[in-house]
Formats: structure tokens, sequence, C-alpha cells
């Protein structure tokens, strides 16, 4: 089980000196109940049945004047998420546990003041390991935060031993005790979204309102072609993840693995073997080829990446896989480039490509 949160600003925001002890001793009653009300205004919302169409229109992308940030819908759900969310990887870093910390608050503080406000814990981005120190780094997040509850929570691969049923009621549960506002599955199949959708329906129980899927410039039949179906049918959107492919995309493998890179570690063997194979050349020949274009834009091959991913309408956030300061600030600057992704501009990244799926419908802008 993974879990994702979109922070408020009163989570986020560090006491200053002093006022920790007062803002505890005067504040949990009028917490309480605020989130009390919040959480019976959601579940009436919730209990008056699927989206519909006619809502769609109300659904619309927003920017905030301070940092430029873009938020949209999760799904047709009312949660607002920054289009960029932010995880955190260490991939394997032979670091202190008090410099990773450190690491982490900086990547944290960077993001927050760039407007972010999804933050991804889950405890699988240690390449590839559940690992004790991302869990205690998630810890102290949590305790830096002062959060008593989630906003999201994501069931991380279906279970095939355990029924539908259970584990819809078990997410449901988790939102009726006021742990998290709305759950979401991630590496789930269209298939079997549909049929979490219908076994809540059928014992009115809470739906799923998103997937989270790797999403990237060589990785597109799911997200373009399976879930826009579901997004426009029961709001289901789209938490993309992996959108430079572990570091494919940007280019620094154009002529071999690098000494330092992830793919020279080796639990990423399987990632060096992909990078060396046939494929692989050609694909490192295409993102050649693509920052010719993320010149003309005046943005790098990694924002291009990002600002395509954000082109779909379906997908509401982005997850940013950043592990020092400058990968986040760059990959942050995508924001900037979205609106120089025209129809033009994503007609040319395709036919670079050449491996656009076929759709029933276009679902981009």
């Amino acid at each position: 089980m993974q879990v994702s949160f979109a922070c408020t600003d009163h989570g986020l925001k560090a006491p200053r000196n002093g006022e920790h002890s007062k803002q505890n001793a005067t504040s949990p009653n009028s917490a309480s109940q605020a989130r009390a009300r919040f959480r019976t205004v959601a579940l009436i919302a919730r209990s008056l049945g699927s989206f519909t169409h006619r809502y769609h229109h109300n659904l619309k992308e927003s920017t905030a004047k301070l940092t430029g940030m873009k938020y949209r819908n999760l799904g047709k759900s009312g949660l607002r998420v920054s289009c960029l969310g932010n995880v955190w990887s260490h991939w394997g870093e032979k670091k202190t546990f008090s410099c990773l910390c450190q690491v982490a608050e900086q990547l944290m503080t960077i993001a927050y003041e760039s407007g972010v406000n999804l933050f991804d814990t889950a405890e699988v981005y240690s390449g590839g390991k559940r690992s004790s120190l991302v869990i205690t780094t998630k810890l102290y997040w949590g305790g830096k935060m002062q959060l008593e509850y989630v906003d999201v929570v994501f069931a991380n691969r279906p279970d095939s031993n355990t029924p539908m049923e259970e584990i819809v009621r078990a997410m449901t549960h988790v939102i009726n005790q006021g742990m998290a506002m709305y759950w979401g599955t991630s590496r789930w199949s269209a298939m079997e979204i549909m049929e979490a959708y219908s076994v809540a329906r059928q014992f009115n129980l809470i739906p799923p309102v998103c997937e989270q899927a790797e999403y990237h410039f060589f990785q597109r039949e799911k997200v373009e072609t399976q879930l826009p179906e579901l997004y426009h049918k029961i709001g289901v959107g789209v938490v993309s993840w992996s959108p430079l492919a572990c570091g494919i995309i940007t280019g620094k493998y154009e002529n071999g693995v690098p000494e330092s890179s992830r793919a020279s570690m080796k639990p990423y063997q399987w990632l060096r073997e992909k990078i060396m194979s046939e494929d692989g050349r050609k694909q490192q020949a295409k993102l050649k080829e693509l920052t010719h274009i993320a010149e003309k834009l005046g943005c790098t091959l990694p924002q291009l990446a990002i600002a395509w991913c954000l082109r779909n309408e379906g997908v509401s956030s982005v997850l940013l896989g950043s592990s020092n300061p400058t990968q986040l600030t760059e990959n942050l600057g995508a924001i900037q480039v979205i609106p120089k992704m025209t129809a033009g501009i994503a007609s040319e990244v395709d036919h670079i490509l050449g491996n656009r799926p076929h759709n029933k419908r276009d679902y981009h802008h």
C-alpha cells in the first residue's frame, strides 16, 4: 500500500518559535470540527451518484499568480492538485540518514514554494525495495506537517488473492474513519478499475477517483487509449509517474551509461540492458531529434517531456521523481512550457516518436 497526500497551507507551514505549544493547546477542537464538517460534506456529495457530463465544463485548469503553478481536479473529484507532484527518490544512494533527511527537506521546501501541493510518500522509492529509511523519512515529514489524515490513499497493484469487494470495503472504511478523503489505484488495469467502480455502486461504497500509471514518450498505450474512457464515463483521472522513463529521457545515456548514473548501479542491471539494447539505441536517436524541438521552445528535453505528458486532459498531475534540488528545479520549469505545447508541436513529437496509439476519439487539448 502506498500513500499520497495533497498538503494544505495549514498542514505544511512550520510553526514559528513559541507557536507550536499554543497552537496545540487551542486548535484541536476547532480543527477536528472543521475536518468533521468537510468529511460530512464529501460523503454526502459522494452519495449523490456518479459524475455526469454536464459538470465537465466546470473542471477547468487554474494558475497560481505568485508561482505560476497550474492546478487541475483529481479526475472529476473536487480535490484540486498541482499539475506537478513531488516524489523524493534516493535510489540507493550511499548517504547518512541525516544527510538524506536534509535533502528530503530541501526538496519539499522547493516544491512547496513552487506551488506543489501533491506529495507522494510511498515506501517504494528506494531502488524497488521497501526501506525502513524511507518509512522513517515519511514519518519525519508527517511529524513536521502535523497531518492527521491524508487526502488520497492508493492501493498499489491489485491483490489477486483478495476479492474486489473486500478491497473496496477496506478503502471505504479508511475514508469513513477519517484517515483519508479519497482513494485511488496504482498499476491497475482499466478492467480492474471498472470492476472496483461497479462493486462500489452495487454495495453503496466509495469508488476510486484516480489511477497512478506510467506515462512518457515511450509508454503511451494505457493512458491514451484505455484510461480516457474511464475518465469520461466514471470520472477516474490519472496521476502519471516516470515522465522521464527512469532517466532515459534526460539524454544522459546518449553516449552510453555514465558511472554515476542509476543504470550503473547493480539493482538497475535491467535498466542498463534496456538502454544498451537495439530498442534503447533507437530511443536515444529519437530523443536526439526531440532535443531540437526543445531548443526551439527554449526548454530542456526533460521539461519538454513533462509538459508533453500534461497536454493530455485526463492527466491530473505528473509525479516528479527528483533526487536533488537541481533536478527538481529544472523539472518544475516544465510548467512554463505547457502553453507552448500546441497541436503543431504535439504533431511534431508524434511524427518523431512514431508510436501514437490509435484512439477512438481524440482526448487531447
